[in-house]
């Protein structure tokens, strides 16, 4: 009978070898999860002030916001960007718009962002006495709209259907309805949108605050006409405490049937700014001549303030019927056409001293 050779507690033959194809694997593994690691990174931690938009489309897939975000430099893997979203459950969570992107982000920040929503913005101010026209250019100018599509969008319906009123059948645009204040807006909004967001500012802030907790046996005039008014004060008041004087005289002169004369409205039909107006410009034909027609014009001239929609709501009693510019930003107020053309010589003499 022969003898076993092995003795008790040897290893087979063989055992060198697969410890080390183990110690290879666990090498290549700690390799490639250090690689990984480092594909998650930022392509360039430095460039902070590198940016660039990219807008993601409503239902884009993984496979194309990764080839979006790759073409703008911000992935060191694509495949690693992917397997990250994949991995952490987030690949069905990336919402579209547009943002604002760097390569110095890395993947755990792209995708934070692009699941939270947060996308690139713009702040605008739109000043006070800003026609649609203006609004329009500011919104172009600040990269938010296509100025003529803005106009396009700015309707008469879509005040309407945003305050729930009816305007009256001249009007056409959302000329003094789009509330002047300073706004946030996301980049791709679309002209609509920002259409609706200033009425709906222009709801909350007079519509619900003030016009509605007016009785209506108390108001003078419609909410278009009130409007209207309003744009006239705010193109003609330049001193706070001149503004609902202002709404008192002009309101008086449409009591009696007198013609406003305003020159803010020959201007608005002019469709440009002029210092000084000539008697061929006094006779433009337009319904938004206030010196050939009686009454206010057709709709609003510019987007009033608040201060100008309260005065317009709530006009001084006076028994003022003129005014005239002194010059200085104030005026000088007549009862009768002997005294207005009185105050009219004082300025007159004034100004050529």
């Amino acid at each position: 009978m022969t003898k076993s050779t092995d003795r008790p507690g040897q290893r087979a033959t063989g055992g060198k070898p697969a410890l080390g194809l183990l110690l290879v694997v666990v090498v290549a593994v700690v390799v490639a999860g250090i690689s990984y690691v480092g594909a998650l990174g930022p392509v360039d931690p430095n460039s902070g002030s590198v940016k660039s938009l990219v807008h993601i489309k409503n239902g884009a897939g993984l496979a194309e916001i990764t080839e979006l975000l790759a073409d703008h430099n911000c992935l060191r893997s694509p495949l690693a960007f992917k397997l990250h979203a994949l991995v952490t459950g987030q690949a069905g969570q990336l919402k579209s718009g547009t943002y604002e992107v760097s390569p110095a982000m890395s993947v755990a920040d792209i995708i934070r962002m692009l699941v939270e929503g947060r996308q690139a913005t713009v702040t605008v101010t739109i000043p006070e006495g800003f026609n649609l026209a203006q609004i329009a250019r500011r919104l172009a100018e600040a990269g938010l709209v296509d100025e003529k599509q803005f106009e396009v969008a700015a309707t008469a319906q879509a005040v309407e259907e945003a305050l729930k009123v009816k305007l009256p059948d001249g009007a056409r645009t959302a000329e003094g309805y789009l509330f002047p204040e300073t706004y946030t807006f996301a980049l791709g909004t679309s002209s609509e949108n920002i259409a609706a967001r200033m009425l709906a500012e222009f709801d909350d802030r007079f519509v619900k605050e003030l016009w509605q907790n007016v009785p209506p046996e108390r108001r003078w005039g419609s909410l278009h006409e009130v409007v209207t008014l309003a744009s006239l004060v705010e193109e003609e008041a330049q001193l706070e405490s001149e503004r609902a004087l202002i709404a008192g005289v002009l309101r008086n002169r449409l009591q009696r049937g007198m013609r406003l004369e305003c020159d803010a409205t020959v201007l608005y039909a002019l469709g440009e700014h002029r210092s000084q107006l000539t008697y061929k410009d006094l006779a433009i034909d337009s319904a938004y001549n206030t010196y050939r027609h009686t009454g206010l014009p057709p709709g609003p001239i510019s987007s009033p303030g608040l201060a100008c929609l309260q005065a317009a709501l709530k006009p001084v009693q006076t028994e003022y019927l003129f005014y005239v510019a002194r010059g200085d930003g104030g005026h000088i107020f007549s009862r009768t056409y002997e005294e207005h053309n009185a105050a009219i010589s004082q300025v007159r003499d004034g100004a050529e001293r």
